[in-house]
């Protein structure tokens, strides 16, 4: 299942940063979006008119979705709040359409409200929950009900719920018959702050956020309530000076599909980018595999593997789309001088991938720290055995060349960490990959910590480095050097594997390579990434079988669908 699917594959130029904050999904806290709705009631669109525009963006939607199934009956939980009305607003534009629509409603509403008055007069049918003690008119509406609108409680609730509230939405939640459940705005009895959500909260199979997605909604436990998140367009003034200070955002296929670089007719290799690959040692044989074979499947035209050379026999046979580097070892682990072969080696490449499985070996943090800090030194003539022939043209007389955008990965993080000032060794353009463990390892944080208040730690070490972050995880931060957070919306176990961290690093490497600026490559990689673990999960019925091959695998499915659906 693809999150936030586009209709046509949308590219944008090599040259252009990721999209305007308006383009994007926002998200925000409760008080963010008051002040939104405030100031865009001050500018002339009243706050009715919101709720007129989210009913019918809600009434939309369900026609969409559920339109084609054999019957049309749609039923919505009505509290007393703004939830309640776009509810009654979203079922009147359904009766209007030919939907059967029944409003049932959990919380009082005045007999004079006008959005009950105008409900009626279009024909739906509206029971209270006062006269439904023992709820078997609720029982009765559920069963014939393919859709169910949760309108209850919105994003001012307080925990825990009110008893008469909770007993309704527990009820539903047990029900052995539940139709398709579309919450409005969010599920109720979810706290759109923090990420707590009562028991009774009924699970939704779709969450429509009104102009942005609430905070709380990308937290756990409410994360387990939402099911599929997208937003209904307020189509609210331009330019509203509360939107323009929001710089969280939830990732969706739209965007990313906007990421992906051009694929000209006229192509050749060179067109799409070289990657170098430094990886793996013989605790690790696969882990170059595995991020290279994730960097093919993104595009890369070519694929260099730089490997302590006793692998490459073990590799290359598996592998005969990669090129090879052989660097010095020691015991199978890439030594000290690997770091200068490797600068020799450098003039066509795109982007440097370095990290996964490279072991922990004093030999190889020597390696990582010469790599990082030597100095620029003339090309001396290829030591047997490490270098390729100078044919190719890729060793060439004079100076090595700068190190090009790098993505650090695994255990080459761990090791860098072990360098002083290593965050100003950075090339320009660079993407750190930590899951917490490895972030603990870069910033002195406990885990717990950093679990804790993953978005708030991502930025603030994202802005110190001034360089790209992905922390990875259940919903997968990305942070911007400039502040900016973009969340993945999925946890997965699919993706909970050996070797899964390889192939996401490969991803983004594969992109940076192919010319993407760094928060693009992060950003698109990191969902492509999480969406092909679903993908891979759906082809082998769960999430237990998946192998991280099988992630790569389910690559071209995820870039078929940006494309074509």
């Amino acid at each position: 299942m693809l999150i936030g699917r586009p209709a046509e594959y949308n590219f944008s130029s090599p040259e252009s940063g990721p999209g305007t904050k308006e383009a994007e999904m926002q998200v925000v806290s409760v008080e963010q979006m008051r002040a939104i709705e405030k100031e865009a009631d001050e500018r002339g669109v009243s706050f009715a008119e919101m709720m007129e525009r989210a009913g019918r963006g809600v009434a939309e939607v369900v026609v969409s979705e559920y339109g084609d199934e054999d019957w049309r009956v749609v039923t919505a939980l009505v509290g007393s709040g703004n939830n309640g009305g776009d509810a009654l607003v979203a079922l009147e534009t359904l009766a209007r359409s030919g939907w059967t629509a029944q409003a049932y409603l959990v919380r009082p509403r005045d007999e004079k409200d006008p959005l009950l008055e105008r409900a009626r007069t279009a024909g739906v049918l509206v029971m209270a929950a006062a006269q439904d003690k023992k709820l078997h008119g609720l029982q009765e509406w559920l069963e014939n009900s393919n859709v169910l609108l949760d309108g209850v409680l919105g994003t001012g609730i307080q925990l825990p719920l009110k008893e008469e509230i909770a007993a309704i939405l527990k009820y539903v939640s047990e029900a052995e018959t539940v139709p398709h459940v579309v919450a409005i705005d969010c599920p109720s009895g979810v706290d759109c702050n923090t990420g707590e959500a009562a028991a009774e909260t009924i699970p939704a199979e779709l969450t429509l956020c009104m102009q942005a997605v609430k905070q709380g909604l990308l937290r756990f436990p409410a994360f387990e309530k939402v099911g599929e998140l997208r937003v209904v367009n307020l189509e609210l003034p331009e330019k509203l000076a509360s939107l323009k200070k929001i710089d969280e955002f939830m990732v969706d296929g739209e965007q990313v599909a906007g990421y992906l670089p051009e694929r000209p007719m006229t192509a050749h290799k060179g067109t799409f980018g070289t990657l170098m690959i430094a990886a793996g040692s013989t605790y690790y044989i696969g882990a170059p595999l595995l991020a290279a074979r994730g960097a093919y499947r993104m595009g890369v035209g070519l694929v260099r593997l730089a490997v302590a050379a006793p692998l490459q026999a073990s590799l290359a046979g598996q592998f005969p789309e990669a090129t090879w580097l052989l660097l010095p070892d020691e015991m199978g682990m890439i030594a000290e001088g690997g770091a200068e072969v490797l600068r020799k080696n450098l003039s066509r490449v795109t982007a440097f991938l370095v990290g996964p499985g490279l072991g922990a070996e004093e030999t190889t943090a020597s390696f990582i720290k010469n790599l990082l800090t030597s100095a620029e030194t003339p090309h001396q003539a290829p030591s047997f055995g490490f270098l390729t022939s100078q044919e190719e043209g890729e060793v060439e007389s004079g100076e090595s060349p700068k190190l090009p955008p790098l993505v650090m990965d695994a255990d080459g993080l761990r090791l860098m960490a072990r360098v002083d000032g290593w965050p100003e060794l950075l090339p320009p353009g660079s993407v750190l990959t930590p899951h917490p463990g490895e972030m603990s390892a870069l910033t002195g944080l406990e885990v717990a910590e950093i679990q804790a208040n993953r978005q708030e730690v991502a930025c603030k070490f994202a802005k110190k480095w001034k360089t790209t972050v992905i922390l990875k995880g259940a919903l997968t931060v990305i942070a911007a050097e400039d502040g900016r957070a973009y969340i993945i919306p999925v946890a997965s176990a699919a993706l909970a594997k050996a070797g899964s961290g390889d192939v996401l690093a490969g991803i983004v490497a594969g992109l940076l390579a192919q010319g993407r600026p760094a928060l693009e490559a992060a950003v698109a990689g990191a969902w492509i990434h999480a969406q092909a673990g679903l993908e891979a999960a759906d082809q082998l019925g769960g999430t237990a079988p998946v192998l991280a091959s099988d992630v790569i695998e389910a690559i071209p499915r995820v870039l078929w669908a940006l494309r074509f659906e």
